[in-house]
């Protein structure tokens, strides 16, 4: 069963109950009052036909000494004939309560006479045939004789009317019922409402639609429900966003990896097997064995470049404390005996926190590209300098820089601006994607910029742990 549905029916319930209830106590509340007036005036028409026998006995001539039964039969003649139209009935008894007078149509035990004493009534309600009325008794004195005197008062409207009274409430709670489950499915079609669009959104969803969003259309508390919804929804096609980009990103580097693989070892196989298989003359012969050489190179350096991601994500960094100079002497020897390029080194002394092994590779690499990327005796700058947020290196080249739009690509796994310069230089396209794993270790970043045939500067930061005055310059 639906919730709108659930919500129908214990409302229907509930109104249902409250107004049966209330109905039957209204109806049984008017009835009671009504019945306890009547009782009020039975009561007092029997004082008044006490009080008027008493005042006819005294009427009897004084030769009796005790009224007689003749004379009792005719004062309560009397007083029934005085009350023609208005229904009276009544009943004298004596002493032993044996009855001396009862008006015609007066049905009654005599039960009620027991509890009738002097200066006191007693009264009930009977009901004869399919008449209902109320029963009276009281004590009357007269010429030394105690007689009872009874009286009957119809009360069957007062039953009638609490009849008509549920029967016109039952029409009434079954109109008002009608109405108040015509409203109550409006209501809880418009509460339910923001559900409905929820699991529209939740089908959606299911059915790879992660896009669509609930429509919010309360700020109650489905409201918000709904906003938190959409929330966690967009937080999701985020998450299967990356997910899927970092599913090509690997569908990509295996299929460029394959590549990779299959330029050098072709050519290997392909000069190998002249050598094997033919005589060549030495010229030949050692450009054959140059080739293999060259493509063997290239795949050592693309395997030792995989490795060193690999293990870069593995093993994570170990912070030091680092001097800048040591890091700039590592770099002066192991490119200013190349000759083939101007290196200028620029930099402040202070100390770094970092892992000095992977920094290095960190500027090798860099200092590396920039070769590639540069004619021979072009120039290119090593700087480091001290700023507000660390401690910040610059490798800038002269070379043929980088279009805008590949400047977003060149740190993934293979990705090359010109693959055929850099495989001439027995390169694969991994450096920079080392670099980028290895600085965000570091809690730091490659920030490049470049501009097609000027050159490209490439920088990042990291941490400073002091510094000392001191400056140097250097180039060759």
């Amino acid at each position: 069963m639906k919730f709108s549905q659930k919500l129908l029916l214990w409302t229907t319930i509930i109104i249902a109950l409250t107004l049966g209830f209330s109905g039957y106590y209204f109806v049984n509340y008017v009835f009671e009052t009504s019945l306890e007036r009547e009782a009020e005036q039975a009561l007092d028409e029997n004082s008044i036909l006490r009080f008027a026998f008493e005042t006819a006995a005294l009427n009897v001539p004084v030769r009796y000494d005790m009224l007689p039964d003749g004379s009792v039969e005719q004062i309560a003649a009397n007083l029934e004939t005085g009350g023609q139209g208005t229904g009276r009935l009544l009943r004298i008894c004596d002493e032993k309560r044996q009855t001396l007078y009862a008006s015609d149509g007066f049905e009654a035990d005599d039960a009620l006479l027991g509890s009738a004493v002097e200066d006191q009534y007693a009264y009930r309600v009977i009901r004869a045939g399919d008449r209902y009325y109320i029963q009276t008794a009281g004590s009357v004195s007269a010429l030394g004789r105690g007689l009872y005197l009874e009286t009957l008062r119809d009360v069957s409207q007062v039953f009638e009317e609490r009849e008509t009274g549920f029967r016109v409430y039952r029409r009434l709670m079954i109109l008002m019922l009608a109405l108040g489950i015509a409203i109550m499915y409006f209501i809880a079609s418009g509460l339910t409402k923001p559900i409905r669009l929820l699991m529209r959104a939740t089908k959606k969803m299911a059915a790879g639609d992660y896009g669509y969003r609930a429509e919010q259309i309360s700020s109650d508390e489905l409201g918000l429900l709904t906003q938190d919804f959409n929330s966690m929804s967009e937080a999701l096609e985020r998450t299967i966003g990356q997910l899927e980009d970092e599913v090509q990103a690997r569908e990509d580097f295996v299929g460029a990896f394959a590549h990779e693989l299959k330029t050098p070892l072709t050519s290997i196989i392909g000069y190998a097997d002249m050598l094997r298989s033919r005589k060549l003359d030495e010229e030949k012969s050692l450009l054959s064995a140059n080739y293999i050489y060259t493509e063997g190179r290239r795949l050592e350096t693309m395997s030792l470049r995989l490795l060193d991601i690999i293990v870069t994500k593995k093993d994570g960094a170990k912070l030091q404390k680092v001097p800048v100079a040591s890091l700039f002497e590592y770099l002066r020897s192991m490119f200013l005996p190349n000759g083939s390029m101007e290196f200028v080194f620029d930099y402040e002394e202070a100390y770094v926190l970092a892992d000095l092994s992977l920094i290095q590779t960190v500027l090798v690499n860099l200092l590396d590209n920039a070769c590639k990327a540069s004619e021979a005796g072009s120039r290119i700058e090593v700087s480091g300098c001290s700023e507000s947020a660390g401690y910040r290196f610059t490798v800038r080249d002269f070379g043929i820089g980088i279009p805008q739009e590949e400047l977003s690509k060149i740190t993934q796994a293979f990705y090359m601006v010109d693959k055929s310069r850099s495989r001439s230089r027995n390169g694969a396209g991994l450096g920079l994607a080392l670099c980028t794993e290895i600085l965000r270790l570091h809690e730091s970043r490659l920030e490049i910029a470049s501009v097609p045939g000027e050159g490209t500067t490439v920088g990042f930061l990291l941490p400073e742990a002091g510094k000392e005055v001191c400056h140097e310059e250097e180039q060759a």
